[in-house]
């Protein structure tokens, strides 16, 4: 299924590994601006990339 949401915006707490990656990564693929947090800045920086 394929949803435009371009112009939102998404928190996804646990963003940065395991099922909340891939929400995170399945919302921006959507077109989503997210939010993205986790337990220390490095866990952050390998999720971004």
């Amino acid at each position: 299924m394929k949803i435009d949401l371009t112009g939102k915006v998404a928190l996804v707490t646990a963003s940065t590994g395991g099922i909340g990656f891939a929400i995170a990564r399945g919302l921006a693929e959507g077109g989503a601006g997210g939010i993205v947090n986790g337990r220390s800045v490095d866990s952050v920086n390998k999720g971004i990339q």
